[in-house]
């Protein structure tokens, strides 16, 4: 007769780990099988590779459709960990066990489809209310609201945590099953599981085959207290997996094994006794007709912060690496190690490398307060909380924010697993894989800036990489200051490897095998559905970036196709400030941007020529619109002397010149006219004075001095008559329209540094009743004889008398 022992554990928990580890060295059973989708059964066996170190996570998902996937992360100090290694060691078959995930993919995205085509009839449903009479609405009936048996409102619980170890970040989240252990934890008092594992079992002498056999009691209570009804999601869910598990724990009873030990979540151990099983054919017709999905599985690297709850994952624990700890601790059963006092002494030695002081005598001191804690709180040993309080109270000076780093560095921990090179994986990662650490770019769980230089090959290859897989959207690297430079040689990149960047190279395997061709091959095809030429553009300069000349090819000739069909002035304006830094960045990385020059002189040429025309009869939203777009070619044209400026500076002319096109635009390109010298301080003055004489509207007055001085106050600080001008208008502007024009003046002058409104300030206090500062003085040039030594002396200047 087949004797099944049951151990329903919480996942990620060390004392369920621990006692797991104790239960199967009494049993000795014949096969072990644990919880999890039986598609790990291919890649369980890889677990005894050296190079296998934990935390990592199985990966499952979607050959077909990459953003269905799953991960099942697994610590050291995880139970299924423990017991699959146990397994492995003695030579025992393990087995996974629980429903398919090929079923779960499949279900998953039926439910997708069913959540759009109901959106979809409510939006056509709310359009047709829109479009009848308010009082037809108003007859309609209330939503339904769904109701118990009982007739009670019910809802998903949320909230805690699940029992199941999957909770993949790229999926949404997994149906609520309550924390069982946890439950019977807060019963007791306790606000965490494992404080109450440790102290209810670890520190009482049972045999750990008996605990397990209580707990299941215990569970069975709590399921009984379940009120959702048959037909509520969540429950039809957990229902098809117990099925699904029961399955398979009867093909292990049909081959004759003696005893088997099934390690699952808590709350399931009860429906998997086999005392209590039911009939055959209820299971089966509960997995009857499940749709299927075609699956592929590997092993990827996990870090601790996501194995914590805070992380978002469901069957998350709050300390991994205290769990680490304390694991260790017992599975060590060295009497001369006390776990209060090695948490300690590795707390000193964390905050010493931040250079604070934590001297022995200190680390003495507060291992006998966390004793002392722990007396009074009733407890046999100190847990995390006493040793917190200990160390922030004797080791931080009563100060919570080295505590903090304690709690990041330690509670937390910063580990990356690490996975063999026999994994099964996709090219795509195997030659990213081959690329990092060629270049010796080693990934992280911890965040790092890399500042490179582009004029090393090596540091070059590292940004070309990093481009191709922002392009790909596998975001391991974001660009960020690199500081004070003026050259183009210099980025600086934030990197942080994060486990979900797994299922980001499995989206984008489809479009190659390695990253330089699925970057190209991603290129083109986003060219090809490009609707906008600064879209084109701005995947131009990516490509370039990326070193991709196959991909510069396919983007350059979309681009020239778009734009000779391109009638909108807006849009051709956007473009150029990108083609601009192509050509000018070009020679940089040795990419040859002939064809896009081409493309940048024939773009010019067109918007200057429609330009007066495009700038006409604009709404303020327009205008503001066209005024970005005249922005961003000002920039983009003052990168290439060589492109047509004379023709840029006649079209900008036309604009300033005119009075029927928006203040805003005006303006602008009055100032713009200005900053190159082609108009004089004097016409910009009389245009100024005209624009805001009491003939045009304040409104329309605003808008073209928010033109004119936007950026900076480098014209009202060092001409006086225009600040003149611009008071007396401000002074001048009636009541009726002052509130109007008031949010207008403020965001012009709100862009100004707090010295440069400061100075415009200080001047305007001087300001006379004649309109010239009473305090004015000629310059005394005998007071600043000194300064004006010292830079002659410095810029190497014959001395001044």
């Amino acid at each position: 007769m087949t004797d099944v022992h049951v151990l329903g554990i919480r996942h990620h928990g060390p004392g369920s780990a621990h006692s797991v580890a104790e239960a199967l060295a009494t049993l000795r059973p014949d096969v072990v099988l644990v919880e999890g989708p039986p598609e790990l059964d291919q890649v369980i066996p890889l677990i005894t590779d050296p190079d296998m170190l934990p935390p990592v996570a199985g990966l499952i998902y979607a050959v077909d459709e990459p953003r269905l996937a799953s991960f099942y992360p697994m610590a050291a100090f995880s139970p299924e960990w423990v017991a699959i290694r146990w397994a492995l060691s003695t030579g025992k078959p393990v087995r996974a066990i629980d429903l398919p995930a090929a079923h779960t993919f499949a279900l998953r995205a039926a439910e997708e489809r069913a959540a759009e085509e109901g959106a979809a009839q409510e939006r056509t449903a709310q359009e047709r209310t829109a479009q009848e009479p308010a009082s037809a609405a108003s007859e309609k009936e209330k939503p339904l609201v769904a109701t118990s048996d009982d007739g009670g409102e019910y809802a998903a619980v949320d909230g805690k945590p699940s029992d199941d170890m999957e909770n993949p970040p790229a999926a949404p989240q997994q149906a609520y099953r309550p924390d069982a252990i946890g439950m019977l934890a807060e019963a007791a008092g306790y606000s965490d599981a494992e404080r109450w594992w440790e102290d209810s079992v670890e520190h009482r002498n049972t045999d750990p085959v008996e605990r397990f056999e209580a707990l299941i009691e215990a569970i069975t209570e709590i399921r009984a207290m379940d009120q959702r009804p048959a037909d509520h999601p969540d429950v039809l869910e957990n229902n098809r997996r117990e099925a699904a598990m029961r399955r398979f724990l009867r093909a292990a009873m049909r081959e004759g094994h003696e005893r088997i030990a099934v390690v699952c979540g808590a709350y399931h151990a009860p429906a998997l006794v086999p005392s209590g099983f039911p009939s055959v054919s209820a299971d089966n017709k509960v997995l009857a007709g499940l749709p299927k999905a075609k699956v592929a599985v590997t092993w990827v690297p996990w870090t601790s912060n996501r194995l914590s709850l805070a992380s978002g994952y469901g069957a998350g624990v709050t300390a991994p690496g205290w769990y680490q700890h304390l694991f260790a601790h017992w599975m060590a059963k060295d009497p001369g190690q006390d776990v209060a006092t090695t948490w300690l002494v590795r707390v000193a030695h964390a905050l010493r490398k931040e250079n604070l002081d934590a001297s022995t005598a200190s680390v003495v001191e507060a291992s006998r307060m966390a004793t002392a804690l722990a007396a009074v709180r009733g407890r046999p040993t100190p847990g995390l909380p006493e040793l917190d309080d200990a160390a922030q109270t004797v080791l931080c000076d009563g100060s919570p924010l080295p505590l903090a780093l304690v709690h990041r560095e330690l509670t937390v921990g910063r580990e990356l697993g690490n996975v063999p090179d026999s994994v099964p994986t996709l090219p795509l990662a195997a030659d990213l894989a081959a690329t990092q650490r060629k270049l010796r770019m080693k990934p992280s769980a911890m965040e790092e800036v890399m500042v490179l230089d582009l004029r090393k090959p090596n540091q070059l290859a590292r940004s070309v990489l990093l481009h191709r897989l922002e392009l790909l959207g596998v975001a391991w690297g974001q660009l960020t200051d690199a500081g004070r430079t003026s050259g183009t040689f210099k980025e600086a990149w934030t990197l942080l490897w994060k486990p979900e960047l797994a299922v980001s190279l499995v989206e984008a395997s489809r479009y190659g095998t390695t990253v330089a061709s699925a970057a190209a091959a991603f290129v083109s095809e986003q060219a090809q559905a490009a609707e906008g030429l600064p879209v084109l553009s701005s995947l131009l300069e990516s490509c370039l970036l990326a070193e991709l000349p196959d991909g510069i090819a396919g983007v350059v000739s979309a681009l020239a196709e778009r734009t000779a069909l391109q009638q909108d002035v807006a849009p051709l304006l956007e473009t150029i400030a990108p083609l601009a830094r192509t050509c000018r960045y070009g020679n940089v990385r040795g990419v040859d941007v002939s064809d896009v020059g081409k493309i940048l002189q024939a773009t010019v040429i067109r918007s200057c020529v429609g330009l007066p025309t495009a700038c006409a009869g604009l709404d303020d939203e327009a205008a503001g619109v066209m005024r970005r777009a005249i922005d961003s070619a000002q920039n983009g044209l003052s990168l290439l002397p060589e492109l047509p400026l004379d023709d840029w500076h006649t079209a900008l002319s036309s604009v300033a010149n005119s009075d029927s096109i928006h203040g805003s635009v005006a303006g602008r390109a009055t100032r713009l006219l200005l900053d190159a010298g082609l108009v004089e301080g004097d016409d910009v003055a009389s245009r100024l004075s005209r624009r805001l004489s009491i003939a045009t509207p304040a409104t329309e007055a605003a808008a073209w001095l928010d033109g004119l001085l936007s950026g900076d106050a480098t014209l009202l600080i060092h001409d006086r008559r225009l600040l003149q001008i611009v008071d007396e208008w401000v002074e001048g502007v009636h009541d009726d329209v002052f509130e109007d024009v008031l949010p207008l003046i403020r965001r012009t002058f709100s862009a100004f540094s707090r010295p440069e409104r400061r100075e415009i300030g200080e001047q305007l206090s001087r300001v006379g009743p004649t309109g010239y500062a009473a305090d004015s003085s000629p310059i005394d040039l005998s007071d600043a004889g000194p300064a004006l030594q010292t830079m002659a002396r410095i810029l190497g200047w014959k001395a001044i008398a």
